[in-house]
């Protein structure tokens, strides 16, 4: 099991390397998830990844977030660059960043990244099909999911196994974007989960967003027994002494095929913790105890960085095996010859030995001189000499040689592969219709559907498919009064292969009500959707920031996708159209999707259909928490987005413009249809505008 080390600088790679990493992963410049770090120049990538390839570490450079269209060319360029260095492989996130790379870059190697919230066998075949070759898998996977799908699997599966853990599912969370501006799913998330918040009636607060950190220490040999390819450790923001501290221990218990130490496991919380470590999604078991924070006024621990320091940056720690084969005769010119365990092979040859006139060399004495590689990397393993007697050479000269093949082992060893790289054709501009988009209505409760929204003339009414299925008659009756408005069923953004029965029931049920629509927020659903006959539509959590990945969700099959709501209006209306385009133009925007049920969680048991609630933050803003699909928790915006009173959405290409509902009464939906169609009403009280205008980091 590979064993994936964080560089987030030129410092902690070789911390990385040092303490016994497999792998590395790092950025370079500002498209990648955590851009906060000090990330690599094109010179320290360059170098960094030759100092890699020479200890037989790979190198993964993540490209794992949403771009804008201005962004493409920076991207191509990066991933040019990437492939001409021999980088072992990129991460993404962005579909339209994996078609770039697939057109610009065909020979490197692609991983999706967690941000691409692939957690299904379905969502693991998709990304095959997309040219993709091994699967970060979230976070938030129980290990019997994790072995299902690594038996299953025709790509490389790869887990988290110590460090940060999210509240949300990574790839799916905009509460850093929508309340600061500055996007997770851009490299810059500010953690205001990490933030106390106040239950309504609760006179203290608390953290019920605070996750402590993973650790799978422990769990190490059934890992491996499942079949997972890669084990990775979280940690680009931290110091370069931590990731010496965590990987040296990691690496150290599967060299040894073994479980870290109690002592191991101490310096580990020392490191870095909250509170403690948790297994609770590895072992199935969420609750409040998988909760904890950073004590306010902890300190590194001085003595342990200290002492990891020291044997990163002194010596070296990662011995490349060589075998030395010297042959000297009378008469010919001598040869040393070099290889490797991987292959490489570089010969040299030297002038011919001459006989001696007094003392002759020993073929010991020979190997005495080619044995000494101290300052290289390698460490000569088996070393044979073919001497003749009576022979005399300088011993400057056995030197040379040994100094001209090692670092002909050098340059074979950190050549990159011959690879083909393409010019980058910037996609075509297709503008959308001229008219106005149409309407689309989301619900979030059948409760919510009345004739007085129904008769205004919505294109497309969307219901969580969990919605239809309880209300299957009352669905089929609906559907047949109103021949000319196409019904959709939402599917949840995240469900389990071991949740798939109850979701094909349930999709069985909405088809029966008269459901012909699918909206989608994850490709992985494409497959199912097709399984019942529905044309998939895009939703918003696929991530459509620029126009490739528009292009891919047409030649994939979509019949419209959403727009990402952390685009600018004026970027929306740039975006090249190539199938039907859809914005969330009302609402309170989606912020959260979590694995928990933080309601359970605080001890009141899963009643939150019931009894919907909020979360306060410092400020007195209140957010809804809304049930989701599988006992999860869905979190909402304290603001609603309220657009009917500008016109700019109107002319911005889409085709559809959504109006989502969440808690609104019937007569309200009725309303803000109205207002909308219009222009004209009353604008909620402390409404927001979203990102729309003013944009995202």
């Amino acid at each position: 099991m590979e064993l994936l080390a964080p560089a987030g600088s030129p410092e902690a790679l070789q911390a990385a390397v040092q303490a016994g990493a497999d792998a590395v992963y790092l950025g370079f410049g500002p498209l990648n998830a955590r851009r906060n770090a000090k990330n690599f120049t094109r010179e320290q990538l360059e170098e960094g990844v030759a100092y890699c390839h020479l200890r037989g570490v790979k190198v993964y450079l993540t490209l794992n977030t949403l771009l804008f269209d201005r962004e493409l060319d920076t991207a191509a360029q990066a991933g040019a660059l990437a492939s001409d260095l021999g980088v072992d492989a990129v991460l993404v996130q962005d579909l339209g960043v994996a078609k770039l790379l697939r057109q610009t870059c065909p020979d490197l190697p692609l991983h999706a990244s967690t941000q691409m919230t692939v957690h299904s066998l379905d969502g693991i075949l998709a990304c095959a099909e997309l040219g993709i070759t091994r699967v970060v898998l979230p976070r938030e996977m129980p290990a019997e999911a994790i072995r299902a799908l690594c038996q299953a699997s025709p790509l490389e599966i790869e887990v988290f196994g110590h460090g940060a853990l999210c509240m949300c599912y990574s790839g799916q969370c905009t509460l850093s974007a929508v309340l600061g501006g500055r996007s997770g799913n851009r490299g810059l998330c500010a953690q205001p989960c990490r933030l106390a918040y106040r239950w309504p009636g609760d006179r203290q607060t608390s953290h019920p967003l605070s996750l402590k950190d993973l650790s799978l220490a422990g769990h190490l040999g059934q890992l491996e027994e499942m079949g997972v390819a890669c084990l990775k450790i979280e940690g680009r923001m931290k110091r370069p002494e931590y990731v010496a501290v965590v990987t040296a221990i990691y690496a150290a218990a599967l060299r040894e095929h073994r479980e870290p130490t109690r002592k191991e496991m101490a310096q580990l919380e020392a490191a870095f913790s909250r509170q403690g470590f948790t297994q609770g999604y590895f072992l199935d078991r969420k609750g409040p105890a998988m909760f904890g924070t950073r004590p306010e006024g902890t300190r590194d621990p001085a003595d342990l960085f200290a002492q990891a320091k020291q044997f990163y940056t002194r010596g070296e720690h990662r011995p490349v095996p060589v075998t030395l084969s010297a042959r000297g005769q009378l008469g010919e010119p001598v040869t040393l010859t070099a290889r490797d365990a991987d292959g490489h092979t570089v010969t040299a040859q030297g002038a011919a030995p001459q006989p001696a006139r007094t003392r002759p060399v020993t073929g010991e004495q020979i190997a005495a001189q080619l044995a000494k590689t101290g300052g290289t990397v390698y460490a000569v393993q088996d070393l044979q000499v073919d001497w003749g007697e009576g022979l005399s050479l300088p011993l400057s000269a056995v030197n040379a040689l040994r100094r001209e093949v090692l670092a002909g082992l050098d340059q074979a060893r950190t050549a990159p592969p011959a690879r083909e790289t393409r010019l980058f054709a910037r996609p075509k501009a297709r503008k959308g219709p001229g008219e106005p988009p149409a309407f689309t209505l989301s619900f979030r409760r059948w409760e919510q559907l009345s004739p007085a929204s129904l008769d205004q003339g919505p294109a497309l009414v969307y219901l969580p498919v969990q919605a239809w299925a309880s209300h299957e008659r009352e669905g089929a009756e609906l559907t047949r009064a109103y021949p000319d408005i196409a019904f959709g069923a939402v599917l949840p953004r995240m469900a389990f292969d071991r949740e798939g029965p109850a979701l094909r029931q349930a999709l069985e049920a909405a088809c029966r009500a008269g459901v012909t629509q699918a909206l989608l927020g994850h490709v992985g659903q494409l497959a199912l959707a097709r399984a019942f006959g529905l044309t998939p539509r895009g939703d918003f959590g696929l991530g459509f920031t620029n126009t490739l990945t528009g292009e891919e969700l047409a030649r994939l099959g979509f019949a419209s996708a959403t727009a990402s709501f952390e685009c600018r209006l004026s970027q929306i209306r740039d975006l090249g159209k190539a199938l039907p385009t859809e914005a969330i133009v009302y609402g309170r925007l989606p912020l959260m999707l979590m694995e928990h049920c933080i309601l359970k969680n605080r001890g009141q048991g899963c009643h939150c259909e019931e009894a919907p609630q909020a979360l306060q933050d410092r400020k007195g803003e209140a957010f809804p928490v809304e049930p989701a699909w599988g006992c999860r928790n869905e979190l909402f915006n304290a603001k609603t987005l309220w657009l009917a009173d500008k016109a700019d959405w109107k002319t911005a290409g889409l085709t559809y413009a959504r109006l989502a509902f969440l808690r609104e009464t019937p007569a309200d939906c009725a309303q803000v249809f109205r207002a909308y169609r219009t222009g004209a009403g009353e604008a909620p009280a402390g409404f927001t505008r979203g990102l729309y205008y003013r944009g995202v980091e």
